[in-house]
């Protein structure tokens, strides 16, 4: 009968064992789990807040595309006004130049006969 006792309280012995080795597992995988989710959560708030920067970049990028096409528009417009100016400067200086020729021609005495 002792030898009975001694293998069930090495049993019993054994399952405590094993019991604290499980208990350990579990609580390492715990921590493990816990620190995982910490990192998951800080993942999160980081693709978050890349995801609102992006979403900044795109709405500042299509402003400044907006803001090119209206000065491209401002910048034709004045290239017009710049072509028309100087063509209606050209048609000023000849209609000039004709009345001064014309005055030139006038001062001329009439040809002798």
């Amino acid at each position: 009968m002792g030898l009975l006792l001694v293998l069930a309280l090495a049993a019993a012995a054994q399952a405590q064992v094993q019991d604290r080795a499980r208990e350990q597992a579990i609580q390492s995988g715990q921590l493990r789990a816990g620190a995982a989710y910490g990192d998951l959560q800080q993942a999160q708030r980081e693709a978050k807040r890349a995801e609102q920067e992006f979403i900044n970049a795109q709405e500042a990028q299509r402003a400044a595309q907006k803001h090119a096409e209206d000065t491209k528009r401002q910048l034709d417009a004045a290239k017009k006004a710049v072509d028309a100016a100087r063509q209606k400067e050209a048609q000023a200086g000849k209609a000039y130049d004709d009345a001064l020729n014309a005055v030139d021609r006038a001062r001329q005495p009439p040809p002798a006969k």
